[in-house]
């Protein structure tokens, strides 16, 4: 989520280098089941799923959060490429792609017979439209990820050329996400409330603070998707949660609240419990503009006064996966820097009261989401253990904590999971972001790594990792499990959830 929000956030992380689809001079593999004129097997059913963290507007143009690019982005938008569940760069709306000597050309060749919901034709003035907006219209930090992009025009109806000041390993990656949705030139009025784009569902309604329905597009150009309704269902409570699943009101818990309550499931031939990973870095992030920060004593005292297992064990019933860094194991250049700033009581005490810091107040301001409201309070006893004073209130999610912290800067330390794939950059390279942290060092390791080969990429991120855990910018507290329990016999749901797109399209009674 930037947080971009918890689903945030910002951030829905990837296992392929964003270049390795396609390599310069040539063709990605023809486009999978779901081209032009596919069929599958459909079905008059509805499935409902239980979801936290509703959406404010469902324009992600304006709004920075992942929780609108998890209930639209694939399902009702579709982009030139898309993540497959294995973190695959993949075909999407164009059904190849071919990449310059020098890598800075893109040309695209786009399906044909697509059409938007409001039944306009997709071509490539629409993909040229849609590029251009990000400049013109957009207004959220996702934006930035465009700006290497210096021309877009239509070769023909169905081939796109997109060109690049320099060459960049994440541009095609980008893609997938959110900032790569293509729009409709007539269909962009009123995409706050009405959403409209070619993908297999249409926007049908959104019952605020309960439900958004999709209904199956069955004019779509690919592959159907098996469900005709799908509801999406937003809870705030964690216990809530778990009660409509086994009451029978809904089908899938896409995000399991209360790790600790698992067992009602794992126990109950009825259920099926999904574990597997995500990119979801649960940040206990620094205000690094306030006076405070700015001395690495301080910010090393909190990192060495946190017990990572402890909390993971105390608030998130021991699931998930201690990094050590802001770095998910499914990416290429994940190391496990746990051991850079591991646990001591007794430094980060000494470290405190050298900087003449000992019984400093910092306030800790989280939002009310589960994770965050429980490792808060793990937070704050053992920071205060080593001497700090820390004052802990909750904002209510999105509204409250995107005003207050990530647009108002009016906090200390924050607690949220980013879960945007691959956002070292947007969440540490930008100092207008609510982070405030982008050192030159820094910032000239992204973009070696964006702009150098396959290796440099791979080598550059993990010198800005390991930069990052030795500066102490952040700390990441562990990477968010993902953990879904459904109805026996559902088919298509993630083991990992690695893109912020929650693909309805595979969903399936088995």
């Amino acid at each position: 989520m930037t947080p971009r929000l918890a689903r945030l956030f910002v951030p829905f992380a990837a296992l392929a280098l964003a270049l390795t689809a396609c390599t310069a001079g040539s063709t990605t593999s023809p486009a999978p089941s779901g081209s032009v004129g596919g069929t599958a097997a459909t079905s008059t059913d509805k499935i409902t799923l239980g979801l936290v963290a509703e959406p404010a507007s469902l324009d992600f143009t304006k709004s920075d959060g992942a929780a609108i690019p998890q209930a639209l982005l694939v399902n009702v938008y579709e982009g030139l490429v898309k993540l497959d569940q294995d973190g695959k760069i993949v075909p999407a709306l164009a059904k190849s792609w071919k990449v310059s000597d020098d890598k800075k050309t893109y040309t695209f060749d786009l399906v044909e017979g697509a059409k938007f919901t409001n039944g306009a034709a997709f071509t490539a003035e629409d993909a040229v439209f849609s590029i251009q907006r990000v400049a013109t219209d957009w207004t959220t930090s996702l934006k930035k990820g465009m700006e290497v992009v210096t021309e877009a025009k239509a070769v023909s109806p169905t081939q796109l050329q997109v060109t690049l000041s320099a060459p960049s390993n994440d541009w095609l990656y980008r893609m997938t996400t959110h900032l790569g949705a293509m729009f409709s030139k007539t269909g962009v009025a009123d995409i706050a409330t009405k959403p409209i784009g070619t993908g297999p569902y249409t926007f049908t309604s959104w019952n605020r603070g309960d439900s958004i329905t999709l209904t199956r597009n069955d004019s779509y150009w690919g592959t159907k998707p098996y469900y005709q309704t799908v509801v999406l269902k937003y809870f705030k409570d964690a216990t809530a949660l778990n009660n409509a699943l086994l009451t029978g009101a809904i089908n899938v818990v896409t995000t399991v609240q209360a790790p600790e309550a698992l067992g009602q499931f794992t126990s109950n031939p009825k259920y099926q419990v999904i574990e597997g990973t995500t990119n979801g870095e649960v940040l206990l992030s620094f205000n690094n503009s306030n006076e405070i920060f700015k001395d690495k004593k301080v910010r090393e005292a909190i990192r060495r006064g946190i017990d990572h297992k402890a909390l993971m064990d105390t608030c998130w019933a021991g699931k998930g996966t201690l990094v050590g860094s802001f770095v998910p194991p499914t990416d290429p250049w994940y190391e496990d820097l746990t051991g850079v700033m591991p646990f001591d009581k007794a430094k980060a005490t000494a470290l405190l009261t050298e900087a003449g810091k000992a019984g400093t107040t910092l306030r800790l301001r989280v939002p009310t989401l589960p994770y965050a409201v429980s490792c808060g309070q793990v937070v704050k006893a053992q920071l205060e253990a080593v001497g700090f004073k820390i004052e802990l209130d909750q904002l209510e999610f999105p509204a409250a904590w995107v005003t207050e912290v990530f647009k108002g800067g009016n906090f200390d330390m924050s607690i949220v999971a980013h879960v945007e794939p691959r956002d070292m950059k947007a969440v540490f390279g930008n100092p207008e972001y609510y982070t405030h942290y982008a050192t030159p060092e820094y910032v000239a390791l992204m973009k070696a790594a964006d702009e150098g080969s396959a290796e440099d990429q791979v080598t550059n991120l993990k010198k800005a990792a390991r930069l990052l855990a030795e500066d102490a910018a952040g700390d990441v507290l562990f990477i968010l499990p993902n953990l879904m329990v459904a109805d026996k016999g559902i088919t298509g749901l993630p083991k990992n959830a690695i893109a912020v797109a929650l693909d309805l399209t595979k969903l399936r009674k088995g």
